[in-house]
This record gives C-alpha cells, sequence and structure tokens, in this order.
C-alpha cells in the first residue's frame, strides 16, 4: 500500500448492537457523498431486504476461508459465530485514489485496521448512555431471544472496553448531536 501523503483515509466505526451505528452511519453516507463503504464478506445469511453486493458479499465458509488462506483480507473477524472480512485490494486502490472509505467494523476488525494503515485509519467508537440504555434498546428492537441479549450484552461490555484505543469516542444519547459529531470528525480530516 501507498503511504505518501495524498492517499486516501479510512473512517472505521465500531459500537456494541443497538447503540444506532447503523443508522448514523446511513445518514452521514446521504450527507457526505463523497464518502465511499466498502461492502464487507460474510458467512452469515442475509437478513430481510438485504442485497448481495450492496449490504455485503454473502458467501459459504469455503469460500471464505479460501479467501482468508489468499490473504485477501485487510481485517477479519468471528462475530456471533458469523465470519465478516474487508478486501483488501479493494482498500488499496481506493486510498491510492485518495478516496475518503467509511467502514461499520467490530472492534478486532479495527485494531487490525490501526496496525495495518496507521494514521491512514481513523478509529470512531460510538457509546451508548449506559449499559442500562443500551439493553433497553435491545429490547426495544423486539428480534431477539433472551438468550441472543444476553449474549450481545456480554459482547458489549467487552467492545466498550476496547473504546480506549479509538482516536475519538461519540456517545449517543442523542442521535442528531452524535450524527453531527462523527461528521465533523469526518469534515476535519478532509477539508
Amino acid at each position: 500500500m501507498s503511504n505518501n501523503s495524498n492517499s486516501g483515509i479510512m473512517f472505521v466505526i465500531s459500537a456494541p448492537s443497538g447503540t444506532g451505528k447503523s443508522t448514523i452511519i446511513a445518514s452521514i453516507l446521504r450527507d457526505l457523498k463523497f464518502l465511499k463503504k466498502p461492502v464487507s464478506y460474510t458467512t452469515r445469511l442475509p437478513r430481510p431486504g438485504e442485497k448481495d453486493g450492496s449490504d455485503y458479499n454473502f458467501v459459504g465458509q469455503e469460500e471464505f476461508e479460501k479467501k482468508l488462506q489468499q490473504h485477501d483480507f485487510i481485517e477479519w473477524a468471528k462475530v456471533y459465530d458469523n465470519f465478516y472480512g474487508t478486501s483488501l485490494e479493494y482498500i488499496n486502490k481506493e486510498l491510492e485514489k485518495n478516496s475518503a472509505l467509511i467502514k461499520d467494523i467490530d472492534t478486532q476488525g479495527a485494531l487490525q485496521l490501526k496496525k495495518v494503515l496507521g494514521s491512514k485509519a481513523v478509529l470512531i467508537f460510538i457509546e451508548p448512555p449506559s449499559i442500562e440504555e443500551l439493553e433497553n434498546r435491545i429490547r426495544k428492537r423486539g428480534k431477539d431471544s433472551e438468550q441472543v441479549i444476553k449474549k450481545r450484552m456480554e459482547c458489549a461490555i467487552k467492545e466498550i472496553k476496547e473504546a480506549k484505543n479509538y482516536d475519538y469516542r461519540v456517545i449517543n444519547d442523542k442521535m442528531d448531536r452524535a450524527i453531527k459529531e462523527i461528521k465533523d470528525i469526518v469534515k476535519g480530516f478532509i477539508e
């Protein structure tokens, strides 16, 4: 990968499940048209409404493992019993074209990216106002069993502990304020 000063930048957003990360990123992509969102590979099944090649590149376990052996991923992780990975080739091409990328990645992958990309990766962690509020949000969605909620909360606590390793931390107590704060961070690097 090129490390010259005119190459691009990648904003990496991490947050526990239920923090509003997807809504925040969608809003930022709508407002900041110059940002590109890399499409991850995953072994999980598509959710209703998700499109292959747009939301994720949905692949089988065997194909994912083959890509892993070929070192096709700049980062990868196993999350909730499924694998996720980001294409090394895509990221390198976009950074060399001076693109600005935004991607939501779990804490494992984000820290891997920071090691590889250094200052070209800007890590932003979105925190819930409190653990109790996070649990309330997950429960209100009404999507998950008690067992899944328990697992999500255990993961959330681990992820929040990793926030200290991020460049920026944003508390999502009010969605509009959190979106503005992240947009201001992005604009600060671009302008």
